[in-house]
This record gives structure tokens, sequence and C-alpha cells, in this order.
């Protein structure tokens, strides 16, 4: 994978921002033909042109989901999980049980589940949901992404230039150099 080379080679280190990628999207999620109505996407293309990318990179993806759901509340466990040990490993959870699973990230029983599979406490995972312990800092992320005119996930900023989208390993090493000037 492009990031796990990255780190292997150049050093990097991730730091995860959060961004509002559909935020007005309601809890129990909106089909995507209702997302996508009358703007003239062929949903179906649209998923195998995806499948071909997350393939590539060697991750994997369902495919068939028909839902989107509102990823806010996943945000902010994934601020807190940041802060535990052993916590990266809830986003590539998150990841694949949104992308291949099709579970609604959405809910927070689903959200402790994710967390207990990775080894962090339920207890912990339920108080950030139920206390909104890290709002505040999912929404400096937003800002954040705000101002570095973030418009579409993913999105790489090293040393305030950045590129948006799937890119290829060398276009990440590139902008890795670029930085290191």
């Amino acid at each position: 994978m492009r990031i796990e080379r990255l780190k292997a080679e150049h050093g990097v280190q991730v730091k995860w921002v959060h961004f509002p990628l559909h935020p007005d999207t309601p809890q129990e999620g909106r089909s995507l033909e209702e997302m996508f109505a009358g703007r003239g996407y062929d949903i179906p293309k649209m998923q195998a042109q995806m499948r071909q990318r997350m393939e590539a990179e060697g991750l994997p993806y369902g495919g068939n989901r028909s839902m989107t759901y509102n990823s806010r509340l996943a945000q902010e466990l994934g601020a807190w999980a940041d802060t535990q040990p052993g916590g990266d490993a809830l986003h590539d959870a998150l990841f694949r049980a949104y992308f291949v699973g099709g579970r609604n990230i959405g809910e927070a029983q689903v959200l402790v589940e994710i967390a207990v599979s990775v080894g962090l406490p339920a207890g912990g995972a339920r108080e950030v949901l139920e206390k909104r312990t890290h709002k505040a800092a999912v929404d400096a992320d937003w800002e954040k992404s705000h101002l570095y005119g973030v418009t579409g996930v993913p999105t790489f900023v090293i040393g305030g230039n950045g590129v948006v989208g799937a890119q290829p390993y060398e276009a990440l090493a590139q902008l890795v150099a670029q930085a290191r000037g």
C-alpha cells in the first residue's frame, strides 16, 4: 500500500485530518440512488471504477453498497482512537466496515463493536460517542480541511502542498520530496 511504503521509505508520519464528506447525510443513511438523483451518475459503473482503484491498491472493496452513511461519529471515534495504544487500527477497521461490509458507521453500537474488534475498550468508545468528547477535535479538523481547500478524499497534504484523489505512489513520493525541498 502506498502509505505504508511512504512510511518505510521516507519516514513519513501520518496524521488523519477529518473531512465533512456529505455531512448532511442522516444517521440512518441515504441510498446512493437518492444521493445522486438527477445528476446523471451510473452507480454500477462508479462502483466498478472504485473496485478497480481499490484492487490496484490491494484494498478490499465490497462494491455493491447501496447506502451511504454519516461518518461524523466515526470521525470522533477515530480522533479518540488516535490517542489510544493500538488505536491506529481503527481507521482500517472503519474502512472495511463501510466499504466492504456496508455497515452503518453512523450508529454508535456499530462503532463500539468495531472499536472492540481492534482491541479498544468498549466503555471508552461508548463514552466518546455518548459525551462527544472529541467533537471539538473533529470540528477543528473540518475547519483545517476547509482552509486547505480539501474537496474530496483522500487528500494528501505535506508541507502546505497537496494532491487530491487516489494518487500513484510516485506522485506521493514527489510530494514528500517537494516538501523536503
